[in-house]
């Protein structure tokens, strides 16, 4: 599928890692989500119903952030990307989860973890 939906740095404040004080003080996300789907029949009729309301899907993937911690990024990463699949127009996702103050000692620009879902052959 050569169209897609982008939804860059979503940014919300969760409580997931490995170490205490991760799970106690929190710390910011950030989200990026690339959808696949054909956008042509939205294009045709000029209506949201047929495309994917990315304000809506923002706020979902925002409540994952946001909820039920974790201790890996990989597993967050995987709650949203199903998230996202759960939309019946979309046919893949590529989505990744950035952890801006990872905790690591030493000076670094970013910690992400991507992955890439979909169905169908070309998946």
């Amino acid at each position: 599928m050569r169209d897609r939906i982008t939804l860059r740095g979503l940014r919300a404040r969760g409580h997931h890692g490995v170490f205490d004080f991760e799970r106690r003080e929190g710390q910011d996300f950030v989200v990026d989500a690339v959808l696949h789907l054909d956008t042509a029949p939205a294009a045709a009729s000029d209506d949201v119903g047929d495309t994917v309301h990315y304000g809506l899907l923002a706020d979902r993937l925002v409540r994952i952030v946001t909820g039920e911690p974790v201790n890996l990024i990989e597993t967050l990463a995987e709650r949203l990307a199903a998230e996202c699949m759960a939309e019946s127009l979309v046919e893949g996702v590529e989505l990744t989860v950035h952890k801006p103050s990872a905790p690591i000692e030493h000076e670094f620009g970013d910690v992400a973890v991507t992955v890439t879902r979909g169905t169908g052959r070309s998946w």
